[in-house]
């Protein structure tokens, strides 16, 4: 699971309005003698909270010829420790009325629960436990090696549309591991060991490489009261140094194409790279938020009411920028022809949009317009308790501040037309991007 760019800006807008002036969130914050990172949002519209711990791995952090290592432990994280046999956890979950989960992205990798609050210091105790005290032997990895691999089986394999996401990822990505799959390679999947996995966990899992994220119906200063009893206690470590190469320039046009029987209509896709927030020209990052949103967002933004509406050429057009890594992201755009119409006509169209939108750009009023969308669509989330923990411990995992958040909102309404137009020309004026096709026919042997 990853959040996107525009989910985060989802949230993020939501409050400008009632916020102008002054924090969104107004969280507490703190951090611990041994580094955790602890982020308190009080929110007390409904008697529940959620309780996150954040670990900045993920997997991009996989060895070379480990890959899928890091969602690989996320798995192995529940099979228990010292003190709580495996699976235990999750009955203690249950027992108590809450509800858990756990994620991998190419950056984080995240814990959680959502519960009543009178139960939070019972998940903290146990999520502390397994921070440093997991146990794992060959009779419990093994098992779990061939769910992972099950997993990736039904999740890949047996998708056209994944098989052909991975692919691209791994021919887009020349020099950066954003191009090695979260879950893993197969074969490197099955040569994974328990060794591997503990000398992992003792690398990456600690205080001091851990964010803690509680949300809901709380006591801020009751919170940090718990987060120093149960995690203040474990030892630090020195701060892990995250290194990653850089992607090279992308300088010429690169095909990846798929048939599938069970493809039923056929799509198209363009990606370029693009700056992040935390990397690159990061100055273009909100202007391409906004971007998508004026090429993507609902029945009057510019790609649908072009191809689909008025040119009747495509079931489905848009774009989005994925650029909430702690490196470079990309921006994309994809056209689905309407059945009858080849696929060089409708990319043809699309790359038409493409021309027009970099020789006369965006207008305010499709600017001003995309402003109001997200807005719009975001009213319910002052209503979340989990929304608001995603966005901080994501924003924190990657390298980013609580500031960010909280000032958002001014940063992004005063994007104006000509930094979209400048972050248009910046991306999309590059010779050097990925085609995808997915498309109908026989699977190549």
């Amino acid at each position: 699971m990853r959040l996107s760019a525009a989910c985060l800006t989802f949230f993020w807008f939501v409050l400008s309005a009632s916020h102008a002036s002054g924090g969104i969130f107004n969280p507490k914050t703190a951090t611990l003698e041994n580094g955790l990172q602890v982020v308190v949002i009080q929110n007390h519209r409904a008697p529940i909270v959620t309780h996150m711990v954040w670990y900045k791995v993920g997997a991009t952090d996989d060895p070379p010829g480990k890959s899928g290592l890091a969602h690989f432990l996320e798995h192995l994280m529940f099979k228990g420790t010292s003190k709580v046999g495996p699976g235990e956890f999750s009955r203690v979950v249950a027992q108590n009325g809450g509800r858990e989960n756990a994620f991998t992205s190419q950056d984080y990798t995240g814990y959680y629960q959502t519960i009543s609050p009178d139960r939070l210091g019972l998940m903290m105790e146990y999520e502390a436990d397994r921070m440093t005290g997991l146990v794992l032997t060959d009779e419990l990895v093994a098992p779990e090696r061939q769910v992972v691999l099950e997993e990736r089986r039904s999740r890949v394999d047996n998708s056209p549309g994944a098989k052909l996401r991975e692919q691209a990822d791994a021919a887009f990505w020349l020099n950066h591991p954003y191009g090695v799959p979260i879950i893993g390679w197969e074969h490197e999947i099955a040569a994974l060991t328990t060794e591997d996995a503990i000398a992992f966990y003792r690398k990456w899992y600690g205080p001091q490489n851990a964010i803690l994220v509680v949300a809901g119906d709380v006591d801020s200063e009751e919170v940090l009261k718990l987060a120093r009893k149960y995690y203040g206690v474990i030892p630090g470590q020195a701060p892990m140094v995250r290194k990653r190469p850089a992607e090279p320039a992308h300088i010429a046009e690169m095909t990846v194409s798929l048939a599938d029987p069970r493809v039923t209509r056929t799509s198209i896709s363009r990606r370029y790279l693009a700056p992040g927030s935390f990397a690159g020209e990061t100055r273009h990052a909100q202007p391409l938020e906004l971007l998508a949103e004026i090429l993507s967002g609902g029945a009057t933004s510019r790609l649908h009411k072009a191809l689909v509406v008025d040119q009747g050429i495509a079931t489905s057009a848009g774009a989005w920028y994925d650029g909430d890594g702690m490196d470079l992201g990309s921006f994309s755009l994809y056209i689905s022809p309407k059945e009858g119409i080849d696929a060089g006509p409708a990319e043809d169209a699309l790359k038409a949009q493409i021309d027009l939108l970099l020789r006369d750009g965006v207008t305010g009023d499709e600017l001003a317009r995309a402003k109001q969308r997200l807005t719009d669509g975001a009213v319910f989330a002052r209503d979340s308790v989990t929304g608001p923990a995603q966005i901080f411990g994501q924003l924190l995992s990657v390298g980013g501040s609580v500031d960010m958040v909280e000032t958002w909102p001014e940063k992004v309404e005063a994007v104006t037309v000509e930094q979209v137009n400048e972050a248009a020309r910046f991306v999309l004026s590059s010779p050097g991007f990925l085609r995808s096709v997915l498309k109908p026919g026989k699977e190549a042997s």
